[in-house]
């Protein structure tokens, strides 16, 4: 990879674009962790602190490897009832994940950090309040049938920017958040520490 000041630890799509349609350049490379084994490391946190830890993980570790470069890092957790919920592996889990978020109300944590030099000197955290319409079974199979494996790759087993946005009554929140990296944030820290234009 070609040295970039500004890296975003992150192989996602999504993230990538948010960054590219913001203006901003940067470098993008993928963080090399085991995050269900760093989330046992960590023992009992909320969901919330284990949003901003993999951030920081994610951006050290690729840091790590670009010492001269700013290093993005972003994680995002699924807040049900207290209990962070992890991406499901098969139609099945996408069928319980609808099933278990119907009717009720989630909360998506977006953490971001920037590290310099293997070391994280920044971490912010942004919150979206999501409530789930109760769904019928017919609805489910109607939206599995449609939305297919592609939610599989998310946490909440939808995508907001397309048919996912008919599961839900409400949404507190910026779309930036929802999609697991805060900008808003990212962009104030960037013009405070003088990498982006005031």
């Amino acid at each position: 990879m070609q040295h970039k000041p500004l890296i975003l630890a992150s192989l996602s799509p999504f993230r990538k674009s948010i960054l590219e349609n913001a203006g901003l350049e940067f470098g993008v490379e993928g963080a090399k962790i085991d995050e269900r084994e760093l989330e046992k490391a960590l023992g009992k946190i909320t969901p919330q602190e284990l949003a901003k830890e993999l951030a920081i993980k994610k951006a050290e570790d690729v840091s790590g490897r670009f010492p001269d470069s700013l290093v993005i890092g972003c994680d995002q957790t699924l807040d049900l009832e207290g209990k962070a919920l992890h991406k499901v592996s098969n139609l099945e889990g996408v069928r319980q994940r609808l099933v278990a978020l119907s009717g009720k109300t989630h909360y998506l944590h977006s953490g971001i950090a920037l590290a310099k030099a293997g070391k994280a000197d920044w971490v912010g955290l942004s919150t979206a309040k999501m409530t789930v319409r109760s769904l019928s079974p017919e609805f489910i199979d109607y939206y599995i049938d449609k939305a297919g494996e592609n939610v599989q790759s998310s946490v909440g087993a939808y995508q907001v920017e397309g048919l996912g946005i008919q599961l839900f009554d409400k949404i507190e929140g910026d779309y930036f958040t929802i999609i697991g990296l805060p900008l808003l944030l990212l962009l104030q820290k960037l013009r405070e520490t003088g990498i982006i234009i005031r």
